[in-house]
């Protein structure tokens, strides 16, 4: 004789309904506990029972062959299908899952086969159209029972008249009249959720013709009533048949509760996973209490005031909109709004700074080591516990200080996921911070992770394995200098010494190929970091400062005629290698003879393009390689009247772009500027003025009044008075007007 089955409707991660579910199951004692979910990972779901297992946490299957083939099921502890669980072990029932199993769903989709010609009739299989309600009880069909009792919206109904009422026994049989009434009136289920329940039913009259006492059937309240249906075995077997296979692996993952909400995307989600956690642990006569307790602290911790008088007055105003809205008790919604109006001062936006931490919560799941998981997430969690780094699911500062052990495994741990695509940390400001001892990172857990690594097992076992394979994967595919550099600086800073060596020798023989002095320029700047890193990890970098100035001499000899008759785009990009090249350059304290000797070359060749010979004349100066005396006759050739206004317009950008200031501070560079100025005749000046908006552009107001007092002084000095000394019925105190409007950031006249 088959087994009584008795059916348990539940919401997804109700704490009423797991409540309710564990009283219920008290009173049974069923020797076998089928629940909603993957059948063919049934052997995994005792372990949630592990006291070791900390919820939340989810059930990860993936495809073997293709793991960015997955699919996630979370628990949390106060999810029904948990406590089911736990209580299984507990009292020794047997307790598995009876949905499709998940390899069904992760099968590679079949190609669809072609539909046999047939003469058209319009409206011949098109299905019958659906009335209003019909469709509503397809789309939402909580929310018509909500509207029949007054609620804007289902998940409040809910909420209040089945989690979190007071009722016991009778509302597992309210639910199942209301759901029965719903899928009368719904239409018929059909495609992948039809053959759900037909699985379904067939797990559960096996476990009926196999079980020595009662089952308890922990599903979804919309499912119990077509779970109960007198449906012959033969059709529900016929409707599974020919289902798609796949191989699957299946393991643990942490999970996180804001990803419980269904904000986050989770369809089963709820509204707010940290109220839901509040109600399962908090005695129903202290719930309003106690929420407004931790709303004080929350309010506290972040500097604002809460004073006792204030959490009364918000309990008073909770419970009177909760009457206002024929409500049982305050929810959060109640509690919310009282809390801005009596705690926040009426200002949401205090609110705001902590209800992310209330609502959503910042748990993260823990998974049992003797857990089956995947090698990179026991090798994660090893590493998480020897770094003192606990996954956190909400976003926090983290800052490193290289020169200490401790933080230099943890940069180690955070740059090696950072290759493997994991990105749990995210370097702030990480181009300002290479080369010194401190890292700042924004630090940030997703449930996702865990499926990257499982997708990066194909590169090993271990983290570091997997970024080294990673890495020499990525190298294979990297088609220029720049990258191979970048892709060995993010060895070498994740300490992969195999992969950097691998790198080291790609770039030497990619070096030895071009001839193309923009990549090899390019390529300086990340190998200057790298050399410049040898000082804060642990790395040698004879053989990369070897390489660096191999780079730089070939690209010294490359430069003079790479800069000859370059369009406007080529030139702007051949000057941003340029400047970067020199600035790694000195930074990496490389010997800069026959650098400089190229530049020079450059500054001075009447076939170079003029932007480019203005870029490497100001690089001249800067090094002190041109005196100021030949910098006034360098400018004064190079924008003399003979030359077109492109080419003037060209080096004079070279020269000053984003280097304006220095005639502030440099009395030789401004002479030489003033002696040409005053050597221009009236119309150039006009036209020159363009350049001189140009070059000036970028500095800030102060800057701008510097330079005017530099130039212009007190007294009657500098170039204004030495023009109106020498000819007072000039027209240059317009002009000068002109350069100062420009100087004040005024339209020029």
């Amino acid at each position: 004789m088959a087994a009584d089955v008795h059916y348990f409707g539940i919401r997804h991660h109700g704490p009423g309904s797991a409540r309710r579910l564990v009283d219920a199951l008290e009173a049974l004692r069923p020797t076998t506990v089928l629940i909603e979910g993957p059948s063919d990972a049934s052997d995994l779901l005792p372990m949630l029972a592990d006291p070791a297992m900390v919820p939340p946490v989810a059930l990860l299957v993936y495809a073997s062959d293709d793991p960015a083939r997955a699919s996630f099921w979370p628990f949390a502890v106060y999810s029904p299908e948990y406590q089911a669980a736990c209580w299984a072990v507990r009292n020794g029932a047997i307790v598995r899952f009876i949905d499709v199993p998940a390899a069904w769903n992760l099968a590679p989709p079949a190609e669809p086969a072609s539909a046999p010609e047939t003469e058209s009739t319009e409206g011949a299989n098109a299905p019958p159209p659906l009335d209003e309600i019909a469709a509503r009880l397809e789309r939402d069909p909580i929310g018509l029972l909500a509207e029949a009792g007054g609620y804007q919206d289902g998940e409040s109904w809910w909420r209040d008249v089945i989690e979190e009422s007071p009722a016991s026994e009778a509302v597992f049989a309210a639910v199942a009249d209301a759901m029965a009434a719903l899928r009368s009136a719904a239409p018929a289920a059909m495609g992948r959720e039809a053959l759900r329940e037909a699985h379904m039913r067939l797990e559960i009259a096996k476990a009926a013709r196999d079980s020595e006492g009662a089952v308890a059937v922990v599903c979804g309240a919309w499912h119990e009533p077509a779970l109960k249906a007198k449906i012959p075995l033969s059709q529900d077997r016929d409707l599974v048949k020919g289902a798609p296979r796949q191989k699957i692996s299946a393991t643990w993952a942490p999970w996180t509760s804001p990803r419980l909400a269904f904000q986050s995307g989770y369809a089963a989600g709820v509204a707010a996973p940290g109220w839901c956690g509040h109600l399962w642990e908090t005695p129903r006569q202290e719930v309003s209490i106690r929420w407004l307790g931790r709303i004080a602290r929350a309010l506290r911790e972040a500097g604002h005031i809460a004073s006792t008088a204030s959490l009364i007055e918000a309990q008073r105003l909770a419970v009177a909109l909760a009457s206002m809205r024929d409500r049982p008790h305050p929810g959060f919604e109640e509690l919310r709004e009282a809390a801005i109006a009596c705690l926040c001062d009426g200002e949401r936006l205090v609110w705001e700074t902590i209800a992310a931490k209330l609502l959503l919560g910042d748990a993260v799941g823990e998974i049992s080591p003797d857990a089956p998981l995947a090698p990179l997430i026991e090798d994660l969690q090893r590493e998480q516990r020897r770094t003192r780094l606990k996954p956190e699911a909400l976003e926090r500062e983290l800052a490193i200080d290289l020169r200490s052990e401790s933080g230099l495994d943890r940069s180690t741990l955070l740059h090696r996921l950072s290759i493997l695509d994991v990105p749990w940390g995210r370097q702030v400001d990480a181009g300002r911070s290479r080369g010194t001892f401190r890292e700042r990172w924004q630090l940030r857990w997703e449930p996702e992770f865990a499926v990257r690594l499982v997708e990066n097992l194909v590169y090993g076992p271990t983290l570091a394995r997997a970024a080294a394979g990673r890495l020499t994967a990525r190298f294979a595919e990297a088609t220029d200098l720049p990258t191979l550099c970048s892709l060995t600086l993010s060895a070498l800073t994740a300490q992969l010494p195999d992969a950097a060596h691998n790198g080291v020798e790609r770039i030497e023989h990619r070096v030895a190929l071009t001839s193309d002095c923009g990549e090899l320029l390019s390529s300086l700047a990340p190998l200057g970091d790298i050399v410049r890193y040898g000082q804060a990890r642990r790395t040698d970098a004879v053989q990369l400062e070897t390489l660096f100035g191999r780079i730089l001499s070939q690209g010294a000899l490359a430069l003079p005629y790479a800069a000859r008759g370059l369009d406007a785009e080529a030139a702007k990009a051949l000057r941003s290698a340029v400047l970067a090249a020199d600035a790694a350059a000195v930074l990496a304290e490389a010997e800069l003879t026959d650098w400089r000797g190229a530049l020079s070359t450059v500054a001075y060749d009447e076939q170079t393009t003029p932007l480019l010979a203005g870029v490497a004349s100001r690089l001249l100066y800067e090094a002190d390689k041109i005196a100021p005396e030949a910098a006034a006759d360098l400018l004064g050739r190079m924008l003399s009247p003979g030359r077109t206004l492109a080419e003037a317009a060209g080096f004079f950008e070279g020269f000053f772009d984003s280097a304006g200031e220095r005639l502030i501070y440099d009395e030789g560079l401004r002479a030489a500027v003033d002696h040409w100025m005053l050597a221009l005749e009236e119309d150039d000046f006009t036209a020159f003025l363009p350049l001189f908006r140009r070059a000036l552009g970028n500095l800030d107001r102060m800057q701008r009044r510097r330079l005017l007092e530099a130039i212009f002084g007190r007294g009657g000095g500098g170039l204004q008075g030495r023009v109106l000394a020498a000819d007072a019925e000039a027209v240059w105190p317009a002009h000068l007007q002109r350069l100062t409007d420009i100087l004040t950031a005024r339209p020029a006249t």
